[in-house]
């Protein structure tokens, strides 16, 4: 993913290549997607973008059948969104590739339609996911995302957020930290008992969303 952004930078912004990682991490932190940045300042397509980069992805190479985590998110008896930065059509590849494309009641994505989106974590983006996912109560949301970025904007807003890091005890973002999507159960173990999830569904279904890119 990295190597395609950075050749989309060179080759059709004409970004100076020794340029281009300072501008993408600045593009980054301030926007948190680089895409963003792009659309923003470069004028640049992003439906154009998705087919150079995303789509343009050899994923089935890369991204296997979870098992494990099919069987998790079945055991997980609320309502569960997948929430991303990336287009649908990405997103749904890759949710397809892991095997758990049924297991989802609903998918926010950002809207490369839209030459002036928002995304994570824009406050628009996650407010946008609420309504998408007939949530009112940001206290019954819970986000699990790899962006520190988006984990502090969620938590801000009162979400209950879990940082998948690339290592939890380094991590000092959200109100947990996990660096194994599998040891979710762990974090949050009262969103896996029967009784407990019964008493919260009678109050409001709670929210899972997970980021895919």
């Amino acid at each position: 993913m990295k190597e395609k952004i950075k050749d989309y930078f060179v080759k059709e912004v004409g970004v100076p290549e020794g340029e281009v990682d300072a501008i993408q991490t600045h593009y980054y932190e301030t926007y948190g997607l680089s895409l963003r940045g792009l659309a923003k300042h470069h004028n640049v397509d992003p439906l154009h973008f998705d087919l150079k980069v995303d789509q343009a992805l050899p994923l089935d190479n890369l991204i296997k059948r979870d098992e494990p985590l099919k069987k998790i998110l079945r055991g997980l008896h609320c309502k569960k969104w997948v929430f991303t930065n990336a287009y649908k059509l990405h997103a749904l590849r890759c949710l397809r590739l892991l095997g758990i494309e049924n297991e989802f009641d609903g998918l926010t994505y950002t809207n490369y339609n839209i030459s002036d989106f928002n995304c994570k974590p824009e406050i628009e983006s996650f407010l946008r996911a609420m309504k998408d996912a007939g949530v009112q109560d940001p206290n019954q949301c819970y986000l699990v995302d790899d962006s520190s970025l988006n984990i502090d904007a969620a938590q801000k807003l009162g979400w209950t957020t879990v940082h998948l890091a690339d290592d939890a005890s380094k991590s000092n973002h959200g109100d947990y930290q996990i660096d194994d999507i599998h040891d979710l159960p762990k974090v949050l173990p009262n969103l896996w008992e029967p009784i407990l999830q019964e008493v919260t569904l009678k109050k409001q279904p709670a929210t899972v969303s997970t980021a895919t890119a």
